[in-house]
């Protein structure tokens, strides 16, 4: 389940302005690794409160992107990690940054019968005020994890950039689910830049739904992108 603390990279069908001519699109690769006190998504403990060892790979051309991403897991069974697959592309309309996005995820390992995969389809916007950056997103799943039923999350977002080196983000969301109960998550966070490649992210987890893996917690991720 996807990450993130941190990321969903994006970058996808730009609307080049500013000149005559539109730029020509470059392909890149960037990489990411890190290591984490506890992998929470959504709210939820992915590794039974335990640490984690993440990485990824993403790949941009013009506004399209692509990327993968693996982290280890605890679910209490044989599972052993989780890897993501995303696609998607993303723009400018006006003031609005917007992204559409496909995401895949699976889990190695899992036990006989567990139906742990699954895919969701994303549609996101942002809007920046200099160093203020004010976002939405809706994520939705016709078959999500675990069980046969679909699912919706919406989240409201912020980030603010005090400095070159220091900022403060946060979200709220809304998992809304066909079988099981309805649940708010939400999380606030500091992060530092220790160096060009190198940062330090530390966050507090809540949710609405009370088991010991959604319990009230800080996680701290260290992470490393080249």
């Amino acid at each position: 389940m996807k990450k993130l603390v941190f990321i969903l990279c994006a970058s996808g069908l730009v609307s080049l302005a500013g000149g005559a001519m539109a730029e020509e699109p470059v392909a890149a690769f960037s990489f990411n690794a890190g290591v984490t006190s506890d992998y929470v998504w959504r709210g939820i403990s992915q590794t039974d409160g335990n640490a984690a060892v993440q990485g990824g790979v993403d790949f941009t051309y013009g506004g399209f992107y692509a990327g993968g991403w693996a982290s280890t897991v605890d679910f209490g069974d044989s599972t052993d990690f989780e890897w993501d697959l995303t696609a998607g592309v993303t723009g400018t309309a006006g003031a609005i940054d917007w992204d559409l996005g496909l995401a895949y995820y699976a889990y190695a390992g899992a036990p006989s019968g567990a139906d742990y995969d699954f895919v969701e389809l994303k549609a996101a916007a942002s809007h920046s005020f200099e160093k203020l950056t004010l976002g939405a997103l809706v994520y939705y799943s016709p078959d999500f994890s675990g069980v046969d039923e679909t699912a919706t999350y919406l989240e409201a977002n912020g980030a603010y950039e005090i400095n070159d080196r220091w900022s403060v983000s946060g979200g709220v969301g809304r998992q809304f689910l066909d079988v099981t109960s309805d649940y708010t998550a939400w999380n606030l966070g500091v992060g530092v830049n220790l160096t060009k490649a190198l940062s330090l992210d530390v966050r507090y987890w809540d949710a609405s739904y009370s088991s010991a893996l959604t319990d009230a917690r800080l996680s701290a991720t260290l992470g490393a992108a080249f």
